[in-house]
C-alpha cells in the first residue's frame, strides 16, 4: 500500500542523524516513543510519522497498517544499514561521497522550506481573479479528445510543414508526410483535462474547432502537431476551483521568491568556475556584472517617468 523507494528512507536517516545531538537525552525520550530496536538500534515512532507525513492517499482509515507497513520497512533498512557498516561499506568513497550529496539535498532543501513557510498564502481576492482570469481551466474547462504528433524539425523542410499542415485533412497525411522526409515522431491520441495541456497553448487548443489541425511551434525545433478529434464541456465553479488555485499560486511565488534568493546568494558569493568548466564562463560573468550594474539605473529611470 504505501509505496516508498529505498533513497526515501536513505534520506530519511540522513535527515535524523543531522538533529542527532541537538538537545538531552532526556528531552529526547520525552519527544519520541521507540517503536522497535533492531540489534539495539532504536526506531522511534517520531521516524514512523515523519515517513507518514510523506505519504500519499493515507486516509484516517488504513494509517494504522500504513505504520506498520512503515516500520516493518524501516526494520528491513536497519537491518541493511548495519550489514553495511559491519562491511565497512561506509567507508567506501562512492558511499561517503552520496551520503554528502544527500546530506546537501536535505540541508537545501531545508532552507528553501524555511523561506516558503514564511510567505503569507495567496488572498481570497487573487485567487478569484486567477479562477476569472483561465475560464479554459474552471468556468469552460473541456476535455478533450485529442490526435497528437510530437517531432523535432530543423532548416528547409519546416517551411515545407506549415504549408502542409494548413492544406492537410487529417494527421494521416501529416505521419505520412513526415516519414517521406525521415522524419522520427512519436504519435498519441487520448482525452486530455484541461489542466493536462501546457497553459501556454491551452487558450489556443480551447479555441480550436473539432477536426481542427494546428501546429504548435517549441524551442529548439521542437514541434507539436494537435487535433481536437472532439471536446466536451466540463466545468468547475469557484467554490471548487479556490483550494487547488492557492496551492497552485502558493507554490508558484514560492518557486518566485526562492529563485530570486538563489540568485542574490549566487551575487553575493566568491563562485570560481576551474579547468574545463572556466571556459566560456568569463564572458558570461561579464554579462550579468554589467547587468546587475545597469538595473538600478533603469529602475530608477523607471520611478522617474511614473512620478512624473
Amino acid at each position: 500500500m504505501i509505496n516508498q523507494p529505498f533513497p526515501v528512507f536513505t534520506a530519511l536517516l540522513l535527515a535524523l542523524a543531522l538533529t542527532t545531538g541537538c538537545g538531552k537525552k532526556e528531552d529526547a525520550k520525552v519527544a519520541t516513543q521507540v517503536a522497535a530496536t533492531v540489534n539495539g538500534d532504536e526506531i522511534t515512532v517520531h521516524q514512523i510519522n515523519h515517513v507518514l507525513a510523506r505519504s500519499q492517499n493515507v486516509t484516517p482509515e488504513v494509517a494504522a497498517q500504513a505504520k506498520r507497513e512503515i516500520l516493518d520497512r524501516l526494520i528491513d533498512q536497519h537491518l541493511a544499514k548495519q550489514k553495511a557498516i559491519e562491511n565497512k561499506l561506509d567507508r567506501s568513497p562512492d558511499v561517503m561521497q552520496a551520503v554528502e550529496a544527500a546530506k546537501s539535498e536535505i540541508l537545501a532543501r531545508a532552507y528553501q522550506e524555511q523561506i516558503a513557510a514564511r510567505l503569507r498564502g495567496p488572498a481570497p481576492v487573487e485567487t478569484h481573479e486567477y479562477y476569472k482570469e483561465h475560464p479554459e481551466l474552471f468556468a469552460k474547462r473541456r476535455l478533450f479528445d485529442i490526435e497528437e504528433l510530437a517531432f523535432v524539425l530543423k532548416g528547409e523542410v519546416t517551411t515545407g510543414l506549415r504549408d502542409q499542415v494548413s492544406k492537410a485533412n487529417s494527421m494521416q497525411e501529416i505521419a505520412d508526410w513526415l516519414q517521406s522526409r525521415r522524419v522520427k515522431f512519436t504519435a498519441n491520441r487520448g482525452v486530455r483535462s484541461a489542466e493536462q495541456i501546457p497553459l501556454e497553448i491551452l487558450p489556443k487548443v480551447q479555441a480550436m474547432k473539432e477536426g481542427q489541425i494546428q501546429l504548435f511551434d517549441a524551442s529548439g525545433g521542437r514541434f507539436q502537431l494537435i487535433r481536437v478529434v472532439n471536446y466536451k464541456a466540463e466545468p468547475v465553479d469557484e467554490a471548487t476551483a479556490t483550494p487547488r488555485i492557492k496551492q497552485f499560486l502558493s507554490n508558484r511565488n514560492a518557486s518566485e521568491v526562492i529563485a530570486k534568493e538563489i540568485k542574490q546568494l549566487r551575487k553575493q558569493a566568491n563562485i570560481e568556475y576551474v579547468g574545463e568548466f572556466a571556459s566560456g564562463t568569463a564572458a558570461a560573468q561579464a554579462k550579468a556584472k554589467a547587468e546587475a550594474e545597469a538595473r538600478p539605473k533603469s529602475e530608477a529611470l523607471s520611478d522617474e517617468r511614473s512620478q512624473k
